[in-house]
């Protein structure tokens, strides 16, 4: 009997859009049984510097709600060897902006020191939650006169 090939890809998943879910798909397309791990808030904040929109109990619900995901798991240490050590997988996805840097290179080595293979997946560059954060950002810091609004208030009432 073959052994159950398990994936695990990680992401903040917040804002959610195409590139989460083709790194989704493309992972479980690679193992039997996929686990998404969604970054916890305090986590992102740590390693990115930032908060998530959306809170993580929504983020697991939205993560774990798709069907090519088997398991959704809150991910809360920064420590991946860790990670693996409370969840076994055997296939680590990540998207290729790691491939061939320092980081990923650690990664690569470490995980092969227990038997996990590090899997490279295209980074979908033109969408980023972080590139929907900055353009939320700046339609909300827009005041009222940026967009029209008050000099079609003030022709009418004129």
């Amino acid at each position: 009997m073959k052994a159950k090939n398990i994936g695990y890809a990680a992401g903040a998943f917040d804002l959610f859009h195409i590139g989460h879910l083709n790194l989704l798909r493309h992972a479980r397309s690679h193992c039997d049984y996929l686990i998404a791990g969604v970054v916890s808030d305090e986590l992102c904040q740590l390693t990115k510097g930032s908060t998530p929109m959306i809170p993580l109990a929504e983020r697991l619900e939205i993560v774990g709600s798709i069907n090519c995901v088997d398991r959704a798991v809150a991910e809360v240490v920064p420590d991946k060897l860790q990670t693996w050590e409370q969840l076994g997988f055997n296939v680590f996805f990540k998207g290729d902006d790691w491939r061939g840097t320092s980081k990923g290179r650690l990664l690569e080595r470490r995980f092969a020191a227990v038997g996990v293979e590090v899997v490279y997946f295209p980074y979908t560059i033109h969408t980023s939650s972080t590139g929907l954060r900055r353009a939320l950002s700046a339609l909300s810091s827009r005041s009222p006169s940026d967009s029209g609004i008050a000099a079609s208030a003030t022709i009418g009432g004129s």
